[in-house]
C-alpha cells in the first residue's frame, strides 16, 4: 500500500457527468505513465503548438487505425509530480454529449489504458502522497455537497483543517510513549517520569478528541440532510404547505379530501442543512385501492423520516382522528403545526397547549408560518448555532468510529494511571490510540478499508 504507483499501469475514465445531447463540454482524463504516449497517438495538434506541461493544445482526436476525426477538441497535459494524481495526466476537452466522449474513452483503452474504478484517481494521489485520507474524503464531500455550507466544510477538509489537529493529538501520544517507553528500557539511566505531567498532557488530548467528536452529528446533517415528513388527516393543508414551503406548485391543492395519492418530494435548504421533504397522502381509512397504496406508503415515510411534521386544521380543532395519528407517531421527533390560522381568531387551540410537542402556526395558502417553521426545526434539531463560521470542519461517521476509539484508549490510560499500574500497561492503549488517529488520516490503514472508502467515489473522480 505504501509502494508508489507513479509509474503504474495507465487508467482512464470519463471525467465530467454526460447527458445525451446536452452539456458543452466533455472530459476524459487520463493518468500513468503512458499517458502522454497515448494522447500523442490520438491527437493531432496543427502549427508548431508545444506539447509542454500545463499548456493547453487545439487540435483534433483521431482514430489512429481509420484517421477518421472522432473530434475537435482541446488538450491539456500535466507532467508529474505536478498533477492530480501525481502521475502523469492528460486531459481530453471534448464537445458534450455522450459519443464525443465515449469514443474518445475507448480510443484512449485500444491504446492500452485501462478503465478506472470508481475513487482510483483521487486513491492514487493519496497513495502517492498528495492527499491524506482526510483530504480524500472531503474531496467526496465537495462532489456531494447539497448545500453552500456543506460544500464550505468540504472545502476546510481538503485544506487539511481536519488532518492538522489529529497529526498533532497523534505527535503528542508519540511522545507520551517514547517517554514511557525510554523508562522502561533505561529505568536507571532517566529520572522517574513526571506522572502527574504526563496525565495532564492526555486529559489535554482527550478533551481534543472529544471536542472533535462533537462535531460528527453536525457533519452528518450536512452531508445527508435531514428526511422531513409531512402527515396528517386528508384536507389539512399539507400539500399548500409544501407548495408555500418550496415556493413552487410542487403538489396538487383542491378541497377534496385524497387529493394527494402519493409521496410528493421537495428538496430545500434550512439554515444550511439539506431537507428532503415528503408531503405525505391524508392517513385515514379508505375505501379506494389506489388511495389505500398512497396512505400505506405515507406510514412507511412516516416512520422513516428524521423529524415528522403534523398538520392539523385550526377550524377543525383537536379531532379524534388527530389523536389517533398523534398516538401512532409521538415516539418519533415530532413538531405540531396548526394551519389555515388565517381563517379563525383562535390561532392555536387551548387544548393544544398541553402537547410536550412544540407549535407552530401557519396560514399556508398565505405563505404565512414558513420563517416559523424552518426557526423551529433547527431548534428542533439542535443546530440554531450551525452556521459555516462556526462550524469549520466536520467529521463523518468511519472518522466518528476511529475517534470513538481513540478517546476509549485514551480513557483506559488515564483509568491505569490512576489504579497506578506499572508502565507497561500505559503502553498498550497508548498504542491503540495512536493506531486509531492514524486511521483517521491513513497512516495506519488496511487495503480492505481502501477498498470500502474509495469504492464509495464516483467514476472519474
Amino acid at each position: 500500500m505504501g509502494q508508489t504507483i507513479i509509474q503504474g499501469e495507465t487508467i482512464a475514465a470519463i471525467a465530467t457527468a454526460i447527458v445525451p445531447q446536452q452539456g458543452s463540454v466533455g472530459i476524459v482524463r487520463l493518468s500513468g505513465a503512458d499517458a502522454e504516449a497515448i494522447a500523442r497517438t490520438l491527437f493531432k495538434a496543427p502549427g508548431q503548438q508545444p506539447w509542454e506541461s500545463h499548456r493547453i493544445l487545439y487540435g483534433y482526436v483521431h482514430d489512429p487505425q481509420t484517421q477518421q476525426t472522432v473530434d475537435e477538441a482541446l488538450l491539456l497535459l500535466m507532467r508529474s509530480p505536478r498533477s492530480y494524481t501525481r502521475e502523469n495526466v492528460v486531459e481530453f476537452h471534448c464537445h458534450g454529449g455522450i459519443m464525443a466522449v465515449q469514443q474518445v474513452l475507448q480510443l484512449c483503452v485500444a491504446q492500452g489504458a485501462r478503465l478506472a474504478e470508481p475513487g482510483e484517481f483521487t486513491l492514487r494521489a493519496f497513495l502517492n502522497g498528495r492527499l491524506d485520507l482526510t483530504q480524500a474524503e472531503s474531496i467526496a464531500d465537495l462532489v456531494g455537497a447539497q448545500s453552500p455550507q456543506a460544500a464550505q466544510t468540504a472545502l476546510a477538509g481538503m485544506r487539511g483543517k481536519l488532518t492538522t489537529p489529529i497529526r498533532e493529538l497523534r505527535s503528542a501520544c508519540l511522545d507520551i510513549l517514547a517517554a514511557v517507553e525510554a523508562r522502561i528500557d533505561f529505568a536507571d539511566d532517566l529520572p522517574p517520569l513526571d506522572e502527574p505531567a504526563v496525565a495532564e498532557q492526555l486529559s489535554q488530548v482527550l478533551q481534543a478528541v472529544s471536542a472533535i467528536l462533537d462535531t460528527a452529528y453536525q457533519g452528518e446533517l450536512l452531508r445527508s440532510g435531514l428526511k422531513v415528513a409531512i402527515v396528517g388527516r386528508p384536507n389539512v393543508g399539507k400539500s399548500s404547505l409544501l407548495n408555500a414551503w418550496s415556493r413552487s406548485d410542487r403538489a396538487i391543492v383542491t378541497e377534496l379530501p385524497g387529493t394527494t395519492r402519493d409521496v410528493v418530494e421537495s428538496q430545500l435548504v434550512v439554515g444550511g442543512i439539506p431537507i428532503q421533504v415528503l408531503d405525505t397522502a391524508g392517513i385515514r381509512e379508505a375505501d379506494n385501492q389506489v388511495e389505500q397504496i398512497g396512505i400505506e406508503r405515507s406510514r412507511a415515510a412516516t416512520q422513516s423520516a428524521d423529524l415528522v411534521l403534523l398538520t392539523i386544521d385550526a377550524q377543525q380543532g383537536w379531532t379524534a382522528a388527530d389523536e389517533q395519528l398523534y398516538g401512532l407517531i409521538s415516539h418519533r421527533p415530532l413538531i405540531l403545526v396548526v394551519n389555515k390560522t388565517d381563517l379563525v381568531a383562535d390561532r392555536v387551540p387551548e387544548s393544544l397547549v398541553k402537547l410536550p410537542v412544540p407549535i407552530v402556526s401557519t396560514a399556508a395558502a398565505l405563505s404565512q408560518g414558513i420563517d416559523q417553521l424552518e426557526q423551529t426545526i433547527l431548534k428542533t434539531i439542535h443546530a440554531e448555532q450551525l452556521t459555516a463560521s462556526d462550524v469549520a470542519v466536520t467529521i463523518n461517521q468511519r472518522q466518528a468510529a476511529a475517534l470513538t476509539r481513540a478517546r476509549t484508549a485514551l480513557e483506559q490510560v488515564r483509568s491505569t494511571i490512576a489504579n497506578l499500574l506499572p508502565l507497561d500497561f500505559w503502553t498498550i492503549d497508548l498504542r491503540m490510540a495512536i493506531r486509531a488517529l492514524g486511521e483517521v488520516t491513513g497512516e495506519e490503514l488496511t487495503e480492505s478499508m481502501l477498498d470500502e472508502i474509495f469504492s464509495r467515489f464516483c467514476i472519474g473522480k
